[in-house]
């Protein structure tokens, strides 16, 4: 399929912003007339940012699937839509076309409706990297049920939150999950996650690894029965398929769940309309997608990464997206430089943390792998280095294939600030240019657009946004004014991202990073809040307090101050312990990577952490800690510098 939306020129592309800016209206809506519609839209726009109220292509009527899958069948209906790559090299690969994917989606579809699930319903998926998820996902979209990922890596105390929160009825999950060397139990931890659990009616269990589970009747069942019994009753009762449900453009999609300054999860709602036509137009400019590539994205699903670029974007664009179930570094780390050669990749899209972490193995693993297939490369989920950035250039691009260092968000749907690959300029280390319908403003902290450039000559402040794009947040689940306080309470009129950021003269965007409570650990979002509250539930910990610090791997790490007051088996031991307690209660990603034992925490006298210190400290800055008179214990601050591990 061609896409007319598609930017090919710096010129197009300044003509695309100037329009998208001034008659957004008028911009928008050129766009969304190539998509399919039930029904047209009455109006484009409709939004303040007071409430907020975000309304796209109001009074529009469709399904996002049948712009995923069903206008593709007459012309690409034998073309691969997913290729899935299992764990272990050894194991088949699978090629979904677009048949394929229709009559999968469609059979599972009436699984759900077979179990009860109704438009409206939440539906948790907790499953590994197979097609089936991808299934899962397109099976809910296609009756107009809520999906809600959750990362493989979570806990069951973790799972149990988000199920209450979204007041989910129905899981999808498989026996056990593959990731390296690892089996991960996945049954088992929602077994436990639903140890107390009232609501939930059904699990629909996948079987991937053979695992020996429990199965509890008359709320389990197996997902290989239910998809026998649902192929039954299409034979019999000659139904061609599935029906796709018609959705309004403002209905909700999925919900999302992302770490923020307090403890307790967000989940954040994603509307059909505007997220599908952001995450496809997103997708075809930014990565500049040409019909037939192979495009290989190796986030998980239970990312908006996953989402936005294995499932949605590629699938709506009708192109073919590679789907890994694996880890870089499994069974050695030349896995990734592997498939790209096998499977003649085009487009290779990861996190800068995996980028750094090969760059550890040295140029071996990359010897004798064609990589020449490749024409375009991608980063995303955290800033990437000056030198993760040339050595990916060199080693992996070969010179020769542009690189997008993409910025965007869970709440954001889609890419907002990115280079479009060989098109518009690309600059190591900056994300430079917004997107059309993207309109950022720097803002200082009482919420004025900064005008004064520093000692270097940019422009630094706070990153907002001064108007809805069509895949912006629309609410958090069951509480609106969650949504309010964290997204557009901060500063008046704007969407505020959490993020700071620098402008040069040319208007590129260099992203410096979190300025809330928030930790950008491999790409992964992790509130100090959330980190804090599980190290509290360890028995012997008093009170603790967790900040982020250089990590020359993840980016960003987890250093933890922790003051102890039971009994201590040995430092190491209690260590581990407390690493152990926060895998429980958020999953083995939220780790501390260090845990230092204090005496006190820096506080102000109205009982304020002073983190700014800690940071410090953490950062290994430990000369420059500014004016520590005013607070309760200042003798406080040199015992912990003293005792900096």
């Amino acid at each position: 399929m061609a896409y007319p939306f598609q930017i090919t020129s710096m010129e197009q592309y300044e003509k695309a912003y100037r329009e998208s800016i001034d008659n957004p209206d008028q911009y928008w809506s050129s766009v969304a007339e190539h998509f399919h519609w039930r029904k047209k839209w009455d109006r484009v726009l409709d939004w303040n940012f007071i409430e907020p109220k975000i309304e796209w292509f109001g009074g529009g009527k469709l399904n996002i699937t049948e712009n995923c899958i069903d206008r593709h069948l007459e012309t690409m209906g034998d073309k691969p839509a997913i290729i899935w790559e299992p764990n272990h090299p050894d194991e088949r690969t699978r090629i979904v076309t677009y048949n394929r994917l229709h009559k999968r989606v469609c059979q599972f579809a009436q699984v759900l409706k077979n179990n009860g699930v109704k438009k409206g319903d939440r539906v948790c998926i907790y499953m590994g990297m197979v097609p089936e998820l991808a299934y899962a996902v397109l099976g809910c979209a296609r009756i107009g049920a809520i999906h809600s990922v959750i990362f493989g890596g979570f806990s069951a105390q973790s799972i149990a939150d988000r199920l209450e929160d979204a007041k989910a009825e129905y899981i999808v999950t498989c026996d056990g999950a593959y990731r390296g060397g690892k089996d991960i139990p996945l049954k088992s931890v929602i077994d436990d996650a639903l140890m107390g659990n009232k609501v939930v009616k059904r699990v629909i269990v996948y079987t991937r690894t053979r695992t020996p589970v429990s199965m509890i009747k008359g709320r389990d069942v197996w997902w290989e029965d239910e998809m026998e019994h649902a192929e039954a009753q299409v034979e019999r009762e000659n139904v061609v398929s599935m029906p796709a449900t018609e959705m309004d453009a403002e209905d909700p999609l999925f919900i999302l769940y992302t770490s923020g300054s307090t403890g307790k999860p967000k989940g954040v709602v994603h509307s059909c309309a505007g997220y599908m036509i952001w995450a496809t137009y997103t997708f075809v400019n930014v990565f500049q997608y040409k019909p037939g590539e192979i495009h290989f994205c190796t986030a998980d699903v239970g990312w908006i990464t996953g989402h936005s670029y294995i499932i949605y974007g590629p699938l709506c664009a009708g192109a073919t997206s590679l789907m890994f179930e694996g880890i870089p570094t499994y069974p050695d780390a030349g896995r990734f430089w592997d498939i790209v050669d096998k499977h003649k990749v085009n487009f290779l899209y990861t996190a800068p943390t995996a980028i750094r972490s090969l760059m550890g193995f040295g140029l071996d693993p990359l010897k004798g792998k064609d990589l020449s297939s490749l024409k375009k490369l991608g980063t995303v989920g955290e800033p990437i280095n000056e030198e993760a950035w040339h050595w990916y250039d060199e080693n992996v691009g070969n010179k020769k294939c542009p690189i997008v260092d993409t910025w965007w968000q869970t709440e954001t749907g889609g890419v907002l600030i990115s280079n479009l690959a060989g098109v518009t300029p690309s600059r190591p280390g900056w994300a430079t240019l917004p997107l059309p319908g993207v309109l950022p403003k720097l803002v200082d902290e009482q919420g004025k657009e900064v005008v004064e450039k520093d000692e270097n000559g940019l422009l630094k402040g706070n990153l907002c946004i001064a108007a809805p794009w069509p895949g912006i947040i629309r609410t958090t689940y069951g509480d609106h004014e969650r949504c309010r306080v964290n997204y557009f309470a901060t500063y008046e009129n704007l969407y505020f991202t959490g993020d700071g950021a620098l402008k040069d003269e040319n208007g590129f965007y260099r992203i410096t990073g979190r300025v809330d409570d928030v930790l950008n650990v491999s790409g992964h979002r992790i509130g100090t809040a959330e980190v804090e509250n599980a190290i509290n539930m360890h028995a012997g910990v008093v009170e603790s307090a967790v900040v982020g610090y250089a990590h020359e791997i993840k980016g960003q790490g987890i250093y933890a101050y922790v003051i102890f007051n039971g009994h201590k088996k040995d430092d190491d031991m209690t260590r581990k312990d407390i690493l152990a307690t926060v895998s429980r209660i958020i999953g083995p990603i939220a780790k501390p990577d260090k845990i230092q034992f204090v005496p006190g925490l820096p506080k102000t006298r109205s009982g304020k952490i002073m983190r700014r210190i800690l940071r410090k400290i953490a950062e290994g800055e430990t000369s420059n800690l500014g004016d520590v008179s005013t607070l309760l214990d200042p003798g406080v601050v040199e015992e912990i510098r003293a005792g900096k591990v």
